[in-house]
């Protein structure tokens, strides 16, 4: 198996570690795998995080192609729903070999 040097700027695993390293972007992936959400829904759900960072977190996702922003009512007051991409949901098992680790060192 070939290991990447992650510490070379142009490797792009270092890339991604780099764009993943956000606390809100993972909490954002967790929140949602549970499947589409709007912004209040995912407020509610991320305690501590402000409306300007959940937004611009999601712009950033979605730049990424991490998440989807689908428009569901465009007359004001605009209604938008947020999903994770095929991409985004691959980061699910990552993520989840990440929290078992996180499980297992702690006891």
């Amino acid at each position: 198996m070939l290991v990447p040097d992650v510490l070379l700027e142009s490797c792009a695993t270092r890339q991604a570690l780099e764009r993943l390293a956000s606390k809100w972007r993972v909490l954002l992936v967790y929140a949602l795998l549970a499947g589409p959400q709007r912004h209040a829904e995912l407020r509610r759900r991320i305690p501590g995080i402000s409306a300007k960072v959940l937004t611009e977190t999601l712009r950033d996702m979605e730049s990424d192609g991490l998440v989807d922003r689908r428009v569901l009512k465009s007359t004001p007051p605009q209604h938008v729903e947020y999903a994770l991409t095929e991409l985004g949901k691959t980061l699910e098992q990552p993520l989840a070999a990440i929290c078992e680790w996180a499980v297992g060192s702690a006891s």
